[in-house]
């Protein structure tokens, strides 16, 4: 295997072009026609990104029990991979809302949320970073997720009525498409994760 080849980067594009090519396939909606691609899109990069904050705080928890290094290194990771989703969602969810609505709604409660905890988590995870101490990582990433759920938990919905319509919708090749494309989004979100990986 090549040095090109062992590079999680590498993966990561190959994934990103995958990713492209399937999302341009996905199958069309009555109300939003091909633009629907983008909602598929933007939904599955959001959901990654709650998946690795939530991951980070499981594994954050378990290295805080167990005190060894693998797990602070691995919510390390973590951590650092659900903020590049987070914050790499918000102009795909901004790309949506133009696409299917003809302008942006970013007084829409959910999206300035989302904002501030881009701003938020990217500060927070830059701290981490700076002060690299490993009980603060797992705690803060326990803490941002808690504070995330709870707060999106009581947020009022505009353009993301619950519950979603996607699993709701009874169009199974609609929903399969969704779950695969899902499904390739966590493959590309573990070669961040492993590109983000501290030395052990």
């Amino acid at each position: 295997m090549s040095k090109l080849t062992k590079s999680p980067l590498f993966w990561f594009i190959s994934s990103i072009l995958a990713i492209v090519v399937m999302t341009f396939f996905g199958p069309e909606e009555a109300t939003l026609g091909a633009n629907v691609r983008l909602v598929y899109l933007h939904g599955a990069w959001v959901l990654t990104a709650e998946l690795l904050f939530a991951l980070a705080a499981l594994i954050g928890l378990i290295a805080l029990i167990s005190r060894k290094e693998a797990f602070y290194r691995w919510t390390t990771a973590l951590g650092r991979s659900g903020i590049f989703y987070w914050i790499s969602y918000l102009p795909l969810s901004m790309w949506a809302m133009q696409a299917n609505w003809n302008g942006l709604f970013l007084a829409e409660p959910r999206f300035r949320l989302a904002m501030t905890f881009a701003i938020v988590g990217l500060l927070l995870q830059l701290g981490l970073w700076m002060l690299n101490i490993n009980w603060l990582t797992a705690f803060s990433n326990i803490a941002f997720i808690a504070a995330l759920r709870f707060i999106f938990a009581t947020a009022e919905n505009i353009m993301h009525p619950p519950p979603s319509p996607i699993f709701n919708s009874g169009n199974w090749a609609i929903i399969g498409f969704f779950v695969g494309l899902n499904l390739l989004t966590w493959l590309s979100a573990y070669f961040v994760t492993r590109f983000f990986l501290p030395k052990g």
